[in-house]
């Protein structure tokens, strides 16, 4: 699962897409603040940025290459807000 901040989208497409990372669900109008630095993004006056969330189901050879140019393009724009969550998964149906 991927949130990051809107003005990332392009970056954040991009690297799926040129990663082969086809199957996805995304969430635009996210809104959320990070536990330790960046500021909130409520859609608000105040705080007008929102962000956006992609889960992705990706094999972990793919995944270990993908997170590495996610955590490049935080170190780079790091006050703009990008997490990327990691945890097994297993299909039901």
């Amino acid at each position: 699962m991927i949130t990051y901040n809107q003005s990332l989208n392009e970056m954040i497409m991009d690297i799926l897409d040129n990663n082969s990372v086809r199957g996805f669900t995304k969430w635009e109008d996210v809104q959320g603040r990070g536990t330790k630095k960046g500021e909130p993004h409520y859609g608000s006056h105040a705080w007008p940025s929102k962000n956006i969330c992609i889960i992705a189901v990706v094999e972990p050879e793919k995944a270990t290459v993908v997170i590495e140019k996610l955590n490049s393009l935080n170190k780079n724009a790091e006050k703009q807000g990008l997490t990327v969550y990691v945890w097994d998964v297993y299909q039901g149906v």
